[in-house]
């Protein structure tokens, strides 16, 4: 029988190299994993806590399909409290993770055959949905030039070249960890609604910076750009397995989100919906801070030694966990790219990184990719040991 061709997509690298790093684990190894996403301490105690009471006493059936009234109602309070701005909380829809959230927003915003763009490196799920969903990805090359982030020009130039229907922004951007100013967030906005084209901005990593001279500015601002933001539990609240997002949408979305959402998962996770409202208490933001301040501890002591690293040119971590850094001076000592780079580091070292390959298929087999979400020594450790391999090689 046949496969469909719209699932020819490949492959996620850096759950494959997860799982590798878990079988060396598993015979005895010593492994320091830094290349998931994903931050270790997982979700606070007020969250489990709740979550306790609630497997105890709590009817935990299926939930309105945009998600449960008071959790959207707490989101809503989330952006007054952080950005000042008022979003209805009829235009919240609680999804599946982030991933279940872009699935809706690119459902309810894109047709077949819609051209959406997306800087170059960048996470790679969002072309592989958009292509299993036969829309035309258009990839911009952005490098340190522009902070590896989009910019109106060359969004100009896409347009011309054969119109466009949408484009994917990431703030802070993961791989790379750069951000987009306010005006410049603005200004994309602008030229999108000015053309036509559907923003939607990925937030995921928003409360992880780590300067106050870095502001962090939300689309969910420009009411009237028809931007979609979607954002998760996962990293600020370090809830990743709890499967909890969330949409911010415009008005002419919600009845589509909302008619799709009860087709494609009838409801998000009832007690992970049902905990997550303890994550906006003072208790929860709390530790979610702890979490930040301790990633800004991970990315102190790795920048201090990055030098040492031999990684050139690597990009400014100006927000989320990661450092991406140019492993192109090592290709003759590994015998390859970034991913042979990575598998003889996993497998000589017991460092697991993830090769640049998974987030830019032109450039990114110079580059890899470092998770510092785990803690200050961790990190630490890791770089003595590359380090050290360095040396062997």
């Amino acid at each position: 029988m046949k496969v469909s061709r719209r699932s020819h997509v490949p492959p996620f690298a850096v759950m494959q190299v997860l799982a590798t790093a878990n079988e060396r684990r598993a015979a005895g190894h010593d492994v320091l994993n830094l290349c998931a996403g994903e931050p270790s301490t997982g979700a606070s105690d007020v969250v489990r806590e709740r979550a306790a009471e609630l497997l105890r006493t709590a009817d935990l059936g299926y939930t309105e399909a945009m998600g449960v009234p008071a959790l959207r109602a707490e989101i809503a309070g989330h952006y007054r409290r952080w950005y000042d701005v008022e979003v209805d909380p009829s235009r919240i829809a609680v999804t599946t993770g982030s991933s279940g959230g872009f699935l809706l927003a690119f459902l309810a915003a894109f047709d077949v055959g819609d051209r959406v763009a997306l800087a170059r490196p960048g996470y790679p799920a969002y072309k592989n949905i958009l292509a299993a969903l036969g829309c035309e990805v258009v990839e911009l090359d952005c490098g340190p030039d522009t902070r590896y982030q989009p910019t109106v020009p060359q969004l100009m130039e896409a347009y011309y070249e054969g119109g466009l229907d949408g484009l994917v922004v990431a703030s802070p951007a993961n791989p790379t960890g750069t951000m987009l100013p306010p005006a410049e967030l603005a200004a994309l906005a602008r030229w999108c609604e000015e053309h036509d084209v559907r923003l939607i901005s990925d937030e995921i990593y928003h409360g992880i910076a780590y300067s106050a001279d870095v502001q962090q500015a939300t689309a969910a601002m420009y009411t009237g750009s028809g931007a979609v933001v979607v954002n998760s539990f996962s990293k600020y609240w370090a809830m990743t397995g709890w499967r909890l997002g969330w949409l911010v949408l415009p008005e002419e979305l919600v009845g589509t989100v909302d008619a799709l959402a009860g087709n494609v998962a009838l409801s998000p996770p009832a007690l992970a919906q049902h905990a997550g409202v303890a994550a906006f208490s003072a208790a929860g933001y709390a530790a979610a801070a702890d979490n930040v301040a301790r990633y800004a501890a991970s990315r102190a002591a790795l920048l201090d030694r990055v030098d040492e690293l031999g990684w050139r040119p690597v990009a400014p971590a100006d927000g989320a966990f990661y450092l991406y850094g140019d492993v192109a001076g090592f290709r003759d000592a590994v015998g390859g790219d970034s991913v042979t780079y990575c598998r003889r580091l996993l497998a000589e070292a017991d460092v697991a990184l993830t090769p640049g390959a998974d987030f830019d298929a032109v450039h990114g087999g110079d580059w890899v990719r470092l998770s510092f979400a785990a803690a200050p020594d961790v990190v630490s450790r890791a770089v003595d040991r590359i380090v050290a391999w360095h040396r062997t090689l």
